[in-house]
């Protein structure tokens, strides 16, 4: 045991002084550091990439639920619906796997304010049971969609939209609305809200056109009495949304009708699908390349170090502990660019996270700044992957310097 310990010892202190070229000779030197840098590099861009890719995904599916929840229920072909208690006590005894349910009625109107007026979508819900945006993503003022019993009423609406009417907190605003069942410019009503809140989440289509009220107050401004638009739901889990889209509105009849935000959707999941698919394929490439420097490494200090290999069989270093060395150095490569990648690779992401040096088109990618979501889960997949090419890349070379014949070494150098 012990002599088999201090041949291993042996074997790893020769690979580690290989690696640092003698007197003039820095080639090999200068080779290994490239293939510590293109494993570090490589290793880097994949984590980098997997973790924006993570980011997009976790970014969307939270904006999404903000506002659409997991599940949305409404009206076949946009109807009223006339009972929502009865509704939710559906909802609540036979799917306990749903663990929100907030009512709400959405109906396009129209906002003015001292300096401009465009076109929104006049959500009112129940601030007890909200789990829109407005709470969620609340950026300035305060969340108060409390109906009051006197003076005026209260309304939040998107960062996007308060910059188009050039309105802050406190404002009064104007909003215009068709009431009834009928669509009549007869019918129009009008009400003032001040502007208690404003929200943002980043995707630019939502932020500008709709606006939050409290659900009483939407109910007269459309005069539809108790009735509501849907449900949000929120569910325990995401991975039963489908099935759940399905049961409930045949537990609840026509015309209930529900869809899941997979459903809703789907064109932004399935890009995102698409983009997780080959990035990996080609970013894997890179520490391929990378990998192969080693080889190239390992090879050139086969012949720099041509003469000592001869010593060392001469000696009567058995060929398994020369498969050793190279083995030892090649991982030795990796091991150490690995590391630096994945060091590289955790400061680039928490600055971009800490001071976001890269904004993004909130219009195209429904987000302000480059998500990164960073998981332990990650940089170890990624870690053991260029491992373990690294050691595949180690092979061939250590092979051919463990087959190599001391005699014709020996007679080679001189």
């Amino acid at each position: 045991m012990a002599k088999s310990t201090t041949s291993h010892f042996v074997s790893y202190f020769i690979a580690f002084r290989h690696l640092a070229s003698q007197h003039n000779r820095g080639f090999v030197s200068f080779i290994t550091l490239i293939a510590v840098i293109g494993v570090m590099l490589g290793v880097a861009s994949l984590i980098i990439t997997l973790s924006i890719l993570d980011g997009f995904q976790k970014t969307i599916r939270e904006n999404v639920v903000g506002f659409t929840a997991h599940i949305q229920v409404f009206g076949f072909q946009n109807q009223l619906l006339p009972n929502p208690e009865r509704a939710q006590q559906t909802i609540r005894q036979k799917f306990p796997e749903v663990t929100d349910i907030a009512p709400f009625l959405a109906r396009e109107g129209m906002v003015r304010s001292t300096s401009d007026i465009d076109g929104v979508m006049i959500k009112g819900v129940d601030p007890i049971a909200d789990i829109s945006a407005a709470r969620r993503r609340l950026v300035e003022g305060e969340y108060d969609l409390a109906e009051k019993d006197s003076g005026l009423q209260t309304m939040i609406i998107g960062k996007r939209l308060a910059e188009k009417l050039r309105t802050t907190i406190g404002d009064r605003v104007l909003v215009y609305s068709l009431g009834g069942a009928s669509v009549s410019l007869a019918e129009t009503r009008i009400m003032q809200f001040r502007v208690a809140g404003i929200y943002e989440t980043g995707m630019a289509d939502y932020d500008g056109s709709f606006v939050y009220i409290n659900l009483r107050n939407a109910q007269r401004l459309f005069q539809v009495g108790k009735s509501v638009s849907g449900f949000d739901l929120l569910a325990a889990s995401t991975e039963k949304l489908e099935l759940l889209a399905r049961q409930i509105p045949e537990d609840l009849g026509y015309p209930y009708y529900a869809r899941s935000m997979f459903q809703m959707y789907r064109n932004l999941f399935t890009w995102i699908e698409l983009q997780r698919k080959p990035i990996p394929i080609i970013l894997g490439l890179i520490i391929i390349v990378a990998t192969v420097n080693i080889v190239g490494t390992l090879l050139m200090m086969v012949m720099e170090k041509s003469r000592q290999i001869g010593i060392l069989r001469a000696m009567g270093i058995p060929r398994k502990a020369l498969l050793r060395i190279f083995l030892a150095q090649g991982m030795l490569v990796g091991f150490v660019g690995t590391a630096f990648g994945n060091v590289f690779a955790l400061v680039l992401c928490w600055l971009e996270m800490r001071y976001r040096f890269f904004p993004l088109p909130s219009g195209i990618y429904f987000m302000t700044h480059v998500p990164i979501e960073l998981s332990w889960w990650t940089f170890f997949l990624v870690s053991g992957a260029a491992l373990i090419m690294c050691f595949l890349a180690s092979i061939v070379p250590a092979r051919v310097a463990a087959r190599i014949s001391p005699i014709s070494m020996l007679r080679f150098e001189s």
